[in-house]
C-alpha cells in the first residue's frame, strides 16, 4: 500500500507541491508542534494551527450550519490576515486551515496565499467557485491544498445542502483542482443521511481513481439555528466510522485524515488540547468553529500570541473540556459550555444573537468518548508513529472526572380524554 501511494505522489501530481507541502506544512508543521509542546511544559499555550473563517458568505446553505450565511457579508480583510499570520509564523507556526462560509467568496484570497509562500494552507470548500484559471493560479502558488466538501450522492447532497445540482457542480470543481494536479483532498461531515454512501470501499476507490490523495471525515455535530439533531450518529456509528479510517490506512493508497483521535484510539478534542483555535469572520477567537463565544479578537493590541496565551477564557474552557469528557463538550455537555460562556460574560459572536439560546435547547449527545466502547488504535505503523509524536492528547486529561450526562428532557404525557 506504501509502495502504491508513493507512486501516486510521483507520478500523479506537480512534484513541486509536493516539496512544499514536506517542507511548509510537514517538516515546519511538525518543528510547531514540538514548539507547542515545550510552550506547554512552561504553562503557556498558543496552538500551532489556526483554523479561520475568512468570510461569512456562501453560494448554499447546508443544513446544520452554524455560519451567519444569510447575514451581511463581513470578511478578514488582506492586512487583518497579514498581520494575524505573520504573528503566528513568528511563533513557530506555518499551517493555516481556511474555512467559511465559502473561503472562494472572498475575493482577496489568492492575494493572502500570494502574501505568504512560506506557510502552507488547507481550503475547506465546496469547490463551486474553483474555476479552472483559480486551479492553474492555485498550481503556481504551490501552498495551498483545496479540500472539497462532498456530502453524499446527487439526492442526499442536494437536500444536505440546499440548492440543485450541487453534487455534479462540486464534482467539477473537485475535477479542475485535480486537473492541475493540485494535491487535493475531499471532506464529508458523516451524519446519518450519508454514512451509507462516503463509508464505504466504492466511495474511496472512485476517489483514488479520480486521483483524489486524501479524505478528511468529520462527524456530524449538531449546533446551531437549524442544528437537524436526528442527523447526529449513534455511538455504533461513530465506531463504524472509527473501524472505516482505521482499516482505510492499511489498504487504500490515499491518505485519511481525523481530528479526534490519537495513536493509540484514545479519543480527544483539539481545542481542549490546545492544537487549535478558530478565528471567526470578524476577528473573534473562538475556542472551535462550533464554539461561537468569545472574549477576545485578533485586533487586540497585544498581539495575536500573547492574546492566546493571557486569555482566561481559553484556558478555562479547556480545563473544563479536559476535567469532563475526552469527546466533545458541545455534544456531551452544553449545559457547561454555556454556564462557562455566561460565567465570563462571553460574546455571542453570531450575528443572529442566538447562541445562547441555541445551546440551551441542545439535548446531550454521544460524540467520540464513550466509555463503555474499546477504543481502536492505529494499524498503520505510520499513522501511528506520526500521531504519537505530533497528534495526540499531550497528557491533558489528567484530571479528566466526568461527570453524568444529562438525560434528555422527557416529554409530557399526553392527557387522552373520552369522546
Amino acid at each position: 500500500m506504501y509502495i502504491k501511494m508513493a507512486k501516486r505522489v510521483l507520478f500523479e501530481t506537480d512534484k513541486r507541491l509536493v516539496w512544499k507541502l514536506f517542507w511548509n506544512m510537514g517538516i515546519k508543521g511538525a518543528r510547531s508542534v514540538m514548539l507547542h509542546k515545550k510552550r506547554m511544559k512552561q504553562g503557556e499555550f498558543f496552538p500551532p494551527f489556526l483554523y479561520i473563517s475568512i468570510i461569512n458568505s456562501c453560494n448554499l446553505q447546508c443544513q446544520g450550519c452554524w455560519v451567519d450565511v444569510k447575514a451581511k457579508q463581513h470578511k478578514l480583510d488582506v492586512s487583518a490576515m497579514d498581520k494575524m499570520i505573520n504573528e503566528a509564523k513568528a511563533a513557530g507556526n506555518s499551517f493555516f486551515g481556511i474555512l467559511g462560509g465559502e473561503p472562494f467568496m472572498h475575493k482577496e484570497l489568492l492575494q493572502i496565499f500570494r502574501n505568504h509562500p512560506d506557510a502552507y494552507f488547507q481550503v475547506f470548500t465546496n469547490g463551486q467557485l474553483i474555476t479552472k484559471e483559480i486551479a492553474q493560479e492555485l498550481r503556481k502558488l504551490g501552498n495551498v491544498s483545496p479540500l472539497i466538501s462532498l456530502e453524499g450522492s446527487e439526492i442526499v447532497s442536494d437536500e444536505r445542502r440546499g440548492g440543485k445540482e450541487v453534487f455534479s457542480r462540486s464534482m467539477q470543481g473537485l475535477q479542475n483542482c485535480l486537473d492541475a494536479k493540485l494535491l487535493t483532498g475531499v471532506c464529508t461531515s458523516i451524519c446519518k443521511t450519508n454514512i451509507d454512501d462516503m463509508v464505504r470501499d466504492e466511495w474511496t476507490d472512485r476517489l483514488i481513481e479520480m486521483g483524489v490523495f486524501y479524505m478528511w471525515f468529520h462527524v456530524y455535530r449538531a449546533i446551531g439555528p437549524d442544528a437537524c439533531e436526528d442527523l447526529a450518529l449513534s455511538p455504533e456509528e461513530q465506531r463504524r466510522v472509527r473501524e472505516f479510517v482505521v482499516n482505510t490506512r492499511v489498504r487504500k493508497p490515499i491518505g485519511v485524515v481525523d481530528a479526534y483521535y490519537g495513536h493509540d484510539g484514545q479519543a480527544l478534542c483539539p481545542a481542549a488540547t490546545g492544537i487549535s483555535h478558530h478565528i471567526s469572520p470578524y476577528g473573534d477567537i473562538e475556542p472551535c468553529p462550533i464554539i461561537q463565544f468569545a472574549k477576545e479578537t485578533i485586533h487586540d493590541e497585544r498581539g495575536i500570541r500573547q492574546t492566546l496565551v493571557q486569555s482566561q477564557f481559553l484556558e478555562d474552557f479547556r480545563k473544563l473540556a479536559q476535567e469532563n469528557t475526552r469527546g466533545c463538550i458541545v455534544l456531551e455537555r452544553p449545559d457547561l459550555l454555556g454556564d462557562l460562556a455566561k460565567q465570563h460574560d462571553a460574546k455571542d459572536t453570531t450575528q443572529r444573537k442566538q447562541a445562547y439560546e441555541e445551546l440551551a435547547a441542545l439535548q446531550p449527545k454521544p460524540s467520540q468518548a464513550e466509555s463503555n466502547l474499546e477504543p481502536i488504535p492505529e494499524k498503520s505503523l505510520v499513522y501511528y508513529l506520526a500521531k504519537k509524536w505530533f497528534f495526540n492528547d499531550f497528557g491533558v486529561y489528567k484530571n479528566l472526572k466526568p461527570t453524568p450526562r444529562p438525560q434528555p428532557k422527557a416529554e409530557p404525557p399526553v392527557e387522552k380524554t373520552l369522546t
